[in-house]
């Protein structure tokens, strides 16, 4: 972590001088290390990585900012020695991680209202479904939903590593096939999802949403998937097993027109490519437990 951050505070000095202040580490994800500093005088981010795309979305979607969606301003995105950095407005609270039964109830329907809210957007200039990239191209819906089978640049080798494990393969190559099966009679429907709302990329503070950060794993395709997020790891937080989060979510449909079409369908699918991507992700980062336990709930979802 120390050559981390002398590395990182060489390069702001050398691209900022007196201008940046006060570097002092903040995380580190799988595909990027964050730290806060003072730029100018003002509170601010400045994230490393490999992946320049994930930063350019994270630029794109904060041109969506609103009081009900506070998605903070990229200032500079650039290039580094070993990679690329991005610099945004720094937002402070407290992670939605980190929220108890009372506080999620008051916070977890703003969420999703701004979601919704962030659907009414126009997405015409952009084309497909899938895996978004600022230019938006993808393949239909169902096809996104079973490239999970197929090879990843970031996760090489995963699935021979999970063919290390026989158990969880053929529960993962069943549920591949439970997901062929369906997806023929899914809608495409086209949205902005974030596919990462927890693993601390919400900020709240005072009952009031104050960032949603970190879109790199943003697509465009269904909106219901936002929703499946929650549905699914919901029983991972035992803080949360008191709140009836299925209420939470009929209520915002509700009050947004009504349940959405084929909504079990969509949410079924979505709920299992949920729990195949993590196999895959969990094997290659040989995440034994975690991969056995998404393994053991999608079953439930077959």
């Amino acid at each position: 972590m120390e050559d981390f951050k002398q590395s990182a505070n060489h390069f702001v000095k050398a691209r900022f001088g007196e201008r940046a202040q006060n570097l002092q580490p903040l995380a580190a994800g799988d595909w990027s290390s964050a730290y806060s500093l003072l730029l100018d005088g003002h509170e601010a981010v400045i994230r490393f990585g490999n992946y320049v795309a994930d930063f350019e979305k994270d630029r794109v979607m904060s041109t969506y900012h609103s009081e009900i969606l506070p998605i903070p301003r990229v200032l500079e995105v650039g290039e580094t020695e070993n990679g690329f950095y991005a610099i945004s407005e720094r937002v402070t609270g407290k992670h939605l991680d980190d929220l108890d039964g009372n506080e999620i109830r008051q916070v977890l329907p703003q969420l999703l209202d701004a979601l919704y809210e962030l659907q009414k957007h126009d997405l015409t200039s952009t084309q497909g479904i899938g895996l978004w990239r600022p230019d938006g191209v993808g393949p239909s819906w169902g096809a996104e939903l079973l490239s999970v089978a197929e090879p990843r640049d970031r996760l090489a080798g995963w699935r021979e590593r999970l063919d290390a494990s026989p158990r969880e393969a053929q529960v993962f190559d069943a549920g591949v096939e439970t997901l062929r099966q369906l997806v023929p009679q899914l809608p495409e429907c086209r949205g902005i999802v974030h596919n990462d709302l927890l693993n601390r990329n919400v900020l709240v503070d005072g009952g009031r949403l104050t960032g949603v950060i970190d879109w790199g794993n943003a697509f465009y395709g269904d909106p219901l998937y936002d929703n499946a997020w929650f549905l699914y790891w919901w029983s991972w937080y035992p803080q949360w097993q008191m709140v009836d989060l299925r209420g939470i979510l009929e209520r915002h449909w509700d009050k947004n027109g009504g349940r959405p079409l084929q909504l079990e369908l969509r949410l079924r699918c979505c709920l299992l490519h949920i729990g195949l991507d993590h196999i895959a992700y969990c094997a290659f980062r040989e995440r034994t437990a975690d991969m056995q336990r998404n393994a053991e709930q999608v079953l439930t979802y077959m």
